[in-house]
């Protein structure tokens, strides 16, 4: 796509909140990422220090994560693999181009990060809608993570203890809410409670080696499968032409990356729209194979009787699975402070700019309203994840949003580009993109409407 000619949205006049609020906030920026200060003098020469081979790594480290283990079961609801793989595939057209989008975008207003493009391209309203969001999909995978913990330290407890697993055990300290609660309070909590989280890009990458070995230990119990796994019904076709949007809401949670992929494309040594078309489809295609061959063999082994944890569907003292549960918790406990900090710094942004307090100013307040944020946060998704223990309505929901990130926002940022343009004539190419742009908002939002409706009077009512 050329750039056009037309500034987008250039008069900050709509949204001059405050622009110490942006500086603060760095949202969404993934911690293997070392972005270059913006600077009105340093914009002409700043370039960043990723590789391309290095930005494909970052990308496929912020796809992939816990949101694999609902890949077999979004395969059931679609009706089989024949349609989870034509799902997927369908999907990751928009997926790559919504991507593609949001670097363009980004170099057009020199804005790095998600929220900040949204707010310069799109406006105030658009761009308050945009945070709102991120919020509130951080906190819902918030929720999510400590859903899975509790999920996998019951199989591990099971294998555990003397009492068979059928029995359950009567022990208060193997009680599910007991576990999740000393997990959340004695690991998560100190980790979430620093201002910066650049300590996290480590234990961020062992989460990565602890995905693929999941995917590997699920491949290798298809091809080799234990006596005791015996598949039920495996079905071919979707029992109804509405069921395979069912599966939507998974496969937007799992490749939904975009929001953190502003910030690693400003990060790039050479940030240019075609070299990160190729990054983005690279990273995309592992994330396909990853995700295809977790659902496709995980569904077959077990086929319609899939947990929506597909972790869960395996017996207790099975000694691969029990380590890769532990890769998992290991994964979610990493991952939860580093989005409990992207919705914290929104919240931060929102607070900042609706009080019009400027950074100097707030210095001596920033550390008790942290501690506050953060406790809240965190007592609040404990609290919900403690009486919400199927992780499938939680997925339902943010999985709708997701669609929001990756269909919703770039497509408007997409039109409002194009129609910033100034140009005599309106090219053919120029009528396509933004016809392009109208169908992903449209698509987006009804991902977004058919899965909160579900969400609503299907799961949360049941």
């Amino acid at each position: 796509m050329a750039q056009g000619t037309g500034s987008i949205n250039s008069d900050y006049k709509d949204w001059e909140w405050s622009a110490d609020a942006g500086e603060r906030a760095r949202l969404l920026q993934s911690p293997s990422v070392e972005m270059v200060p913006k600077s009105g003098e340093s914009q002409g020469n700043s370039l960043g220090a990723t590789s391309v081979l290095g930005a494909v790594f970052i990308v496929v480290n912020a796809a992939l994560g816990a949101g694999l283990l609902n890949f077999p079961a979004a395969f059931s609801m679609a009706g089989g693999v024949a349609a989870g793989i034509a799902l997927q595939l369908c999907m990751l057209i928009f997926i790559i181009g919504g991507l593609v989008i949001l670097a363009y975008c980004s170099q057009a207003s020199n804005e790095r990060t998600y929220q900040e493009v949204v707010w310069a391209v799109c406006g105030k309203v658009p761009g308050v809608l945009c945070e709102v969001a991120i919020a509130v999909y951080t906190f819902g995978t918030c929720i999510a993570f400590l859903i899975i913990i509790g999920d996998q330290e019951d199989k591990i407890i099971a294998a555990l203890v003397t009492e068979p697993e059928e029995a359950g055990s009567s022990h208060w300290y193997t009680d599910r809410k007991f576990t999740i609660s000393i997990t959340a309070f004695l690991l998560i909590l100190p980790l979430s409670i620093p201002k910066e989280i650049g300590f996290q890009k480590y234990a961020s990458s062992l989460s990565v080696i602890g995905t693929w070995y999941v995917t590997a230990v699920i491949i290798i119990k298809y091809i080799w499968p234990d006596k005791v796994l015996t598949p039920v019904e495996i079905p071919t076709s979707p029992s109804t032409w509405t069921a395979v949007f069912n599966a939507m809401p998974t496969i937007c949670f799992g490749f939904q990356c975009h929001v953190s992929s502003v910030p690693v494309f400003n990060s790039m040594k050479q940030p240019e729209v075609k070299t990160w078309g190729a990054v983005v489809t690279a990273a995309m295609v592992i994330a396909l194979f990853v995700y295809t061959g977790t659902g496709v063999c995980g569904f077959l082994t077990f086929g319609a009787g899939v947990e929506q944890d597909i972790l869960l569907s395996y017996p207790s003292n099975d000694i691969p699975v029990a380590l890769a549960r532990a890769f998992i918790i290991l994964c979610v406990l990493t991952s939860y402070p580093i989005l409990h900090f992207c919705g914290r710094a929104v919240l931060e942004g929102l607070w900042l700019r609706y009080t019009g307090v400027t950074l100097e100013e707030d210095v001596v307040r920033e550390r008790r309203r942290r501690l506050l944020q953060t406790i809240s946060w965190f007592l609040l998704t404990l609290l919900l994840a403690l009486f919400i223990p199927d992780i499938g309505k939680v997925i339902t929901v943010i999985g709708g949003l997701a669609a929001c990130f990756i269909f919703v926002f770039p497509g408007l940022c997409l039109i409002q580009a194009k129609l910033s343009e100034i140009q005599e004539t309106r090219a053919i190419s120029w009528w396509a993109l933004v016809s392009y742009g109208v169908f992903m908002v449209t698509l987006g939002a009804f991902i977004f409407g058919q899965t909160t409706a579900n969400a609503i009077f299907v799961d949360l009512t049941a």
